[in-house]
């Protein structure tokens, strides 16, 4: 397992711990305005809109606020899609999706984090290079063999197909994204959490002490409400796992 799918794992089981429900409903329901803007209230027509509508009830969100947040999707601020990329201590690469009603907000916050971290802010396109936009399917395990559905499923664009713990991971390229959904749909398989993630081309290892002092900047990045993804390029060693543990 690389070390970006291994922490991607790790944060999902300490969910409730590291991330009040709150945040993930409020960064969701940003997730469906904006769908809603761009493509219309119809999921069926909006894939955007139904890849958040899929996410919302795989982070088991009550039907109520779903519906709350399409009928008042229309009536939000506008929210603007920023990205931001600058480099940790020791050259690590930080990548930062937002989305935002006050950009100036988000990035004097931004910069601060940085600044106090010893880190540095970058120019669009610092850091992109670095990264591959990939999607990341996860689904239940549930009764599904290992093999048939992956039998069922390859010739939709699947990349790599991992077993962790009590899910399938599914990596897809950028433009097998949507026809791996599809399929998965049309083998009526409901999907807990499907994302489009900017994957490190080459990982960078540090040692534990300071591994986790990234990941604290990482999780600072994380608790802004304007920030919707955080991207790294650093190895989740089995070194950090055991000092963020201890």
């Amino acid at each position: 397992m690389s070390g970006h799918s291994k922490w991607s794992t790790i944060k999902r089981k300490k969910g409730a711990a590291d991330q009040k429900r709150s945040k993930i409903f409020s960064r969701i329901i940003k997730e469906i305005s904006v769908a809603v803007k761009d493509g219309g209230p119809d999921p069926d027509g909006n894939p955007r809109l139904r890849l958040a509508l899929n996410n919302a009830r795989g982070a088991n969100m009550p039907k109520d606020n779903i519906q709350r947040a399409l009928t008042k999707a229309k009536d939000t601020e506008a929210l603007h899609e920023i990205t931001y990329e600058g480099y940790a201590p020791n050259g690590i690469a930080i990548f930062i999706e937002s989305l935002t009603d006050n950009p100036q907000r988000t990035l004097s916050s931004i910069r601060a984090v940085f600044n106090k971290r010893g880190g540095s802010l970058g120019t669009n396109g610092s850091v992109a290079f670095m990264f591959e936009r990939k999607g990341i399917i996860r689904i239940p395990k549930g009764s599904f063999d290992a093999d048939e559905l992956q039998l069922e499923i390859i010739d939709a664009g699947v990349e790599d197909f991992e077993e962790q713990d009590d899910v399938f991971v599914i990596t897809t390229p950028l433009d097998g994204f949507v026809p791996v959904q599809k399929r998965l749909e049309e083998l009526g398989i409901e999907v807990e959490n499907a994302e489009l993630q900017r994957i490190p081309v080459e990982t960078k290892t540090l040692d534990a002490e300071s591994g986790v002092k990234v990941l604290k900047i990482v999780e600072l990045f994380e608790d802004d409400d304007d920030v919707q993804n955080v991207f790294h390029n650093m190895e989740i060693t089995d070194e950090i796992i055991e000092k963020i543990d201890n």
